[in-house]
């Protein structure tokens, strides 16, 4: 691709998250909505009049097979996530897929195979590890300045409103705290301090199936750890806080979104702030369309290995609980 081509869009699904995502689209050069799909028709239309798509469809088999669209962005529930994606790489459509990549390790393993045979792009949309406040974070530790790490503690909970039905709470949709936000502390317990060597965890099950709460503890052979906590039904600080041998390093509220960073250190804090004038989706959306333009079929950040080992995670916490999925 040239450097200066437009990377035409398709974006399946068009709830919450493809809104904010459109969104940011509109503000990157060389980007263009192309076309949207909902199993809606009349979603689908109001969301392309919304953010000037040149096309809309009331299912996604037909964007999958649009010639014009370069890049597809699946934000559908991620119980079909796996599904979505062969869809589109089949048809020799480059991918950035929400997260949780999928259901489990065995259907991520099979979609980073098709995108393989087919020499098509793949990214999972982790998009906290593109965020300014987070690659400040990390190089911070990778510096050493602050010294060794000590322990990690991070948490992610919110209330929400019991509705059986709804994504949250419905097992058949792949509701519950853990893979919805408990993926966030388990990302950054990953990308700081590496895979663990043992897992703990505990949650609190729902009527409905799912872990309404989950609590993680991760450790280390080198005597590092982590306590991680997830809830779709308490509110927490949603903060990240990494002890470190001369300080400690706060990444503020929301810590998974655009957010700030407050260093303690020898009796004094500081407070880092990033100015983040999108929803902060754009990041990921900037890295993918040069990986395109660079005609990579695998991210340079967020690659198969470390969503292969995010998955894995998630699958080995998962067995712990006792949580399953049909």
């Amino acid at each position: 691709m040239q450097k200066d081509k437009t990377i035409k869009w398709g974006i399946l699904g068009c709830g919450k998250i493809a809104n904010k995502f459109a969104e940011d689209l509109l503000t990157i050069p060389n980007a263009k909505i192309e076309a949207v799909a909902s199993r809606q028709l009349q979603k689908a239309q109001k969301f392309a009049y919304t953010y000037g798509a040149n096309k809309y469809y009331g299912n996604y088999t037909e964007l999958a097979k649009d010639s014009e669209v370069d890049v597809v962005y699946i934000a559908t529930p991620h119980v079909f996530h796996y599904e979505h994606t062969l869809m589109c790489l089949t048809n020799k459509k480059a991918v950035l897929c929400e997260k949780p990549f999928a259901m489990n390790v065995s259907e991520v393993k099979e979609m980073i195979d098709t995108a393989k045979r087919n020499n098509v792009f793949l990214m999972e949309a982790l998009w906290t590890y593109f965020l300014p406040h987070y690659l400040y974070v990390l190089n911070v530790i990778e510096s050493e300045e602050l010294g060794a790490i000590k322990s990690l503690k991070a948490d992610f909970g919110f209330a929400t409103t019991f509705d059986p039905n709804g994504r949250i709470f419905n097992k058949n949709l792949g509701g519950g705290s853990l893979l919805d936000v408990g993926i966030y502390p388990l990302f950054a317990a990953l990308s700081i301090l590496g895979y663990p060597d043992e897992i703990e965890a505990t949650s609190k099950i729902g009527k409905t199936g799912v872990d309404e709460t989950c609590t993680m503890q991760l450790s280390y052979n080198n005597g590092v750890s982590a306590s991680l906590f997830s809830a779709i039904t308490q509110k927490t600080n949603t903060e990240a806080i990494i002890q470190l041998e001369k300080g400690t390093i706060t990444i503020n509220s929301r810590f998974h979104e655009p957010s700030s960073v407050t260093i303690y250190q020898n009796g004094k804090s500081k407070l880092y702030e990033f100015e983040v004038t999108t929803n902060g989706y754009s990041f990921e959306a900037i890295h993918a369309q040069e990986m395109l333009l660079q005609k990579r079929t695998e991210s340079t950040i967020m690659s198969f290995g470390k969503s292969l080992q995010l998955i894995t995670l998630l699958d080995e916490v998962r067995n712990k609980i006792g949580l399953k999925y049909e």
